[in-house]
């Protein structure tokens, strides 16, 4: 998977760049202004911008050279690293980019003084919603998921679940504190949240699922998913079963079709760009199948750690990592003794473009460091209410 490392709230004074401007009346403008529209840009001026992109097209380019042999570096180590753990060889310093990726301090593009012709860009295609993903869920499989009385609801049966598979309430909690900020709710979406309009992303719930985690779970896990929800039908009786035998049908036939294409991310990820794969994440919305999704969510990683030879259990902190990033590059951090967290820069797990959008990594930039706000994070969200009610859960 590859979520953003760690989601950051967007600013909040964009209107306070306009209060103090002064008011143009419509079909008006300064005269300064006017006459530099009729005017156009002078010689000048176009000397000038032709200057300072020159000056800024050989910064780049050699800013460009450098970062290029570093992220080329970074791939080589990751190379390495990969052949020696399929050949069982102990991972050391030697193995990482020890350096940390340069950044770019040259001159900015400048702006230029004569109209450009802008490209026309393609539409984005807005991100679907839970009103999406449960009219899919409805039109495909004639089928709506099963809301919560309330919250608590949901989070008693999530805890539930949790722990008979293996969980530990830190593990859950403390991810759950640092995926929603310790407020989220079952059906919480990215970017809808703390006061967002607009979703970010089809992440939903607890632990933060996307379309993709969802179809991926189906197939991956959909076997124990169905077990589960078949001994519930069989322990029920009355009216609430036959709807249960109805939930039943539906989760068989998503899990077939999840597992109808190749067990990758990129098969699975077209399939949750589909109105098929939103219909699919619409489960996790469901008071049965919801908690077992956002349960296998950090269970996956969990038994890939072990199945790896760790022993040890998995702090939240590193579970948070092997969520976020992936179970392999997650397991290359948690793996790391404290003396090399401390020396390994964190641009060794990431692609450059990643890397260089991501504040966070940038600024702690060791995997201590990132590890260390992570529990920081998880610290401070523990004390909030759903992170609190979600602890009384357990």
């Amino acid at each position: 998977m590859r979520p953003q490392l760690i989601r950051l709230c967007s600013g909040f004074f964009a209107l306070a760049l306009t209060a103090g401007a002064p008011q143009v009346v419509a079909g008006e403008l300064p005269p300064s202004v006017a006459g530099a529209m009729a005017q156009g840009a002078s010689p000048q001026a176009i000397a000038e911008y032709r200057r300072k992109l020159k000056e800024y097209l050989e910064a780049r380019a050699a800013f460009d050279q450098e970062a290029g042999a570093y992220w080329n570096a970074i791939s080589e180590k990751r190379r390495g690293r990969n052949a020696k753990r399929r050949e069982r060889i102990q991972i050391t310093l030697d193995d990482y980019v020890l350096e940390h990726p340069p950044l770019y301090t040259g001159p900015k593009r400048p702006v230029n003084p004569e109209p450009e012709e802008t490209p026309e860009r393609p539409e984005k295609r807005p991100i679907p919603v839970v009103a999406d993903f449960v009219a899919a869920a409805q039109e495909l499989y004639q089928f709506t998921p099963q809301r919560p009385a309330n919250e608590i609801e949901f989070k008693r049966a999530y805890a539930r679940y949790a722990l008979a598979s293996g969980l530990t309430r830190e593990q859950a909690v403390r991810v759950y504190s640092f995926e929603t900020g310790g407020t989220g709710s079952y059906d919480v979406q990215s970017g809808i949240e703390h006061g967002g309009k607009r979703a970010i992303s089809t992440a939903i719930g607890y632990n933060q699922l996307l379309t993709t985690n969802s179809v991926e779970l189906l197939a991956e896990q959909g076997h124990e998913l169905v077990r589960a929800l078949a001994e519930k039908v069989a322990q029920t009786s009355g009216p609430p079963r036959k709807s249960l035998e109805h939930k039943l049908v539906v989760l068989k036939r998503m899990v077939a079709q999840a597992k109808a294409v190749p067990d990758t991310w990129s098969e699975h990820e077209k399939i949750g760009n589909t109105p098929q794969g939103w219909a699919m994440h619409a489960m996790v919305l469901d008071i049965d199948v919801g908690p077992m999704l956002q349960t296998h969510k950090l269970l996956t990683s969990v038994i890939f750690a072990r199945n790896k030879g760790y022993g040890r259990p998995l702090t939240a902190a590193e579970l948070e990592m092997m969520n976020l990033t992936g179970d392999g590059t997650g397991l290359d951090m948690v793996t790391m003794p404290q003396a090399m967290r401390e020396q390994v820069p964190t641009a060794n797990f990431f692609q450059r473009s990643g890397y260089e959008r991501n504040p966070v990594a940038i600024r702690h930039n060791t995997v201590a460091k990132l590890l260390a706000v992570t529990n920081e994070r998880m610290d401070f969200n523990s004390n909030k209410p759903g992170a609190r009610e979600l602890a009384t859960a357990f």
